[in-house]
Order: C-alpha cells, then structure tokens, then sequence
C-alpha cells in the first residue's frame, strides 16, 4: 500500500481497525528530496495527514510517529517536510472529540538502514576506495535498528499523547573517524592503501545534528535513554489549515515557491547550501 492512496489506506483501515499505528512510511534521503520538493511533501506531510486522519475516524488508541534529527532547525527539504509531520501530528493531538493518544519520537541515523553511510563505506572499502567523505568536520548520531525499534516501542507505550520523546544517542562520531576506523578493521591503512577523498556537503546537508531546538528542553522519563522534549505550543487549526493549503495547491507550485511556503510555515528552517538559499531573503 501507499500512504498517500486514501481510499487504499481507507480501506485497510476499514478492514483491521488497528489499535496502535507506527507511521514510519517516508522519503529520508536528503539529496533526492533537495532536488524533488514536491514529492517530499506530498509523501512526508500528505501521508502524514492521511494516516492521522485515518486514525482518528477509525479510532486507533495510539499513533507514533517516527521523526529524525534533521526535522530540528532544518536546513534541508526533507528535514523541513519531517518538521511539517510534527506539526501535522500536534495539531490533530490538539483537536477534540477523539481518544488517539499521538505520540512523536526524534532521533538520528540507525546503522545499516537503506542508504546508511556505513554500508556504503563498507562498500567503497571492499572495491579498494576511494572512500568518499563529505567534509573533515561532520558529525552524525548512530543507533542500531534493534535499539531505534525498541525505544519507539517504549515510548509509544509510555506517552500519553502529545509528547515529543528524544532518544538519547550518546555522542555524536566524527565520520571521518569512522571512515578511518572501517579502513583499518578491514586490514587497511587510510590514506595508504585506502584514500579517503573530501567531497563537499551537498545541498541541504549540515555539519552536525541537533535533538532539540534553542527553544526547547528535555526532562528526563523512567527510561534512562528516553527524554520528553517541551516544545512551544503552536496554533493547530492555522497549522492544519496552511498544510492544506499547500498540499491542495502543490503542483500549481514551482519547486522554489514551495520551499518558500515551507520556510513561512516553518521560520528556523534556513538552507545552508544549495539552490534553495536564494529563497532565504524572501522569508
């Protein structure tokens, strides 16, 4: 299925009525989103929608929401479109006359999903290099896929509604120290027998990740690795009226008029490199 096929969606709602839904479905890769805005809110926020939605009228107990670090002061499309389903998801939360407990859960990279850079790394290595590295100063969170699983499981067990949960991730690594690492764990000496080649950031790319905004803080929960963000309150039916806006009106939209509606809804998004940093000074 598709999350942006309503009637398809309907319908499996219809048939298995669930009690908990895990809305995971989304493009993640930060290049392809730069050069396909569209798709990025079409998918991201226009699925986003449709399963809260769904999950109202079909009356789900809980939805959590799997959100990433980029969505925090976002400097890629992608990263905005994730903040958008944050705010999709808070909004409906807000909204009365249902019992959906909506729950969202933050956090960084989990080692070796699809399009991981240490599988890729991995990769590079085994065909004798180079290995390609974005700039000598990047820093990324990790965590493993059993982990990542685990702790969205106990914080969709432990919220209430409402919540945005930050998973700690220890420190964030140095990739070109990783790089380094995996050269040597394969018998290798980096810059001898493997070089490691600098590429440049691309569009949209940051030098390291935040859990939280400037404006928000952690407390911390009975899990020792799970902390409840406090997040400022936003205005849910104007937030929810723009979306849709945007997703009604989205193809009628070139790709810069887009960005410039997502930098209006969300003000911290600024893009630090790429096409998308002429459209700052319109904002």
């Amino acid at each position: 299925a598709d999350v942006t096929n309503k009637a398809r969606m309907e319908q499996i709602f219809k048939e298995y009525r669930p009690h908990i839904v895990f809305h995971a479905a989304a493009y993640k890769h930060v290049s392809l989103m730069e050069e396909n805005p569209h798709e990025a809110i079409r998918v991201n926020v226009g699925g986003t929608r449709t399963v809260t939605d769904l999950s109202v009228r079909y009356g789900a107990e809980k939805f959590v929401m799997i959100s990433t670090d980029k969505s925090v002061n976002p400097s890629s499309v992608m990263g905005a479109s994730k903040r958008l389903c944050e705010h999709v998801v808070q909004s409906v939360a807000q909204e009365a006359g249902h019992n959906t407990q909506f729950i969202i859960t933050r956090f960084g990279n989990v080692i070796g999903s699809n399009g991981s850079v240490i599988p890729i790394f991995a990769r590079q290595i085994e065909n004798g290099g180079p290995v390609t590295v974005t700039h000598p100063e990047v820093y990324r969170y990790f965590m493993t896929i059993p982990e990542a699983c685990q702790l969205v499981l106990e914080a969709g067990f432990m919220g209430q509604g409402g919540e945005i949960f930050v998973f700690d991730m220890g420190q964030q690594v140095k990739i070109a120290d990783l790089a380094k690492a995996m050269i040597k764990l394969s018998g290798f000496i980096p810059d001898k027998d493997i070089r490691i080649e600098y590429i440049g950031l691309r569009p949209g790319e940051k030098l390291y990740e935040e859990l939280v905004t400037d404006h928000e803080k952690t407390l911390p929960t009975h899990h020792e690795k799970i902390r409840k963000a406090l997040v400022e309150e936003i205005n849910g039916e104007l937030v929810l009226e723009k979306i849709d806006t945007l997703l009604r009106d989205l193809y009628s939209l070139s790709n810069m008029e887009v960005v410039h509606l997502m930098k209006e809804l969300i003000p911290e998004y600024h893009t630090t490199n790429g096409k998308f940093k002429l459209n700052q000074k319109a904002v």
